[in-house]
């Protein structure tokens, strides 16, 4: 018997989660559109004045400029992340909605930072915070650790007591 919390198992998890990647791509892609038309690299635009500005940065290398000038070699590593996601959510269905969540927003970075590797040889980056020293980031990134705190959320003792017919 299915539990609320496991409602999003099954065929409704596979399409929460495709759907979400979805979004996630048109949302970094548009933005990444819209931040190289109309974003300097030379100086940061506040958009939250004091948390948060608007600054161009073409990142080659991968999260904190890892493998920086490796663009090709990162494409494929994304790639090959994208397609072990898609069999994933279709092979085995998530697990609830947390798990569903964790798996979209996952999808949706590592294809909408893939996308800008293959596309352009460099990740589109844009947004600067402000009080501390870190590196300009994009949509998809935010998308990435929000699917590590939707998988930890997942796997948390209270979601899996809350999941468990027995329980």
């Amino acid at each position: 018997m299915r539990t609320p919390a496991s409602r999003a198992g099954g065929s409704l998890g596979r399409r929460l989660a495709l759907a979400i990647a979805l979004a996630v791509v048109v949302l970094d892609q548009v933005s990444k559109h819209w931040a190289l038309h109309n974003l300097s690299h030379s100086h940061g635009l506040p958009l939250w004045p004091g948390v948060l500005n608007l600054q161009l940065v073409r990142n080659t290398g991968a999260a904190f400029s890892l493998f920086t000038g490796l663009p090709q070699l990162l494409g494929l590593v994304s790639l090959g992340v994208s397609v072990a996601l898609v069999a994933w959510i279709l092979r085995r269905p998530p697990r609830g909605v947390w798990e569903s969540l964790a798996l979209g927003f996952l999808l949706g970075g590592a294809l909408g930072n893939g996308l800008d590797r293959w596309r352009l040889g460099a990740v589109i980056d844009f947004l600067a915070l402000v009080p501390i020293q870190f590196p300009v980031f994009n949509l998809a990134d935010v998308a990435i650790n929000l699917a590590v705190l939707c998988y930890l959320l997942h796997l948390s003792p209270w979601q899996r007591a809350s999941e468990d017919p027995h329980g």
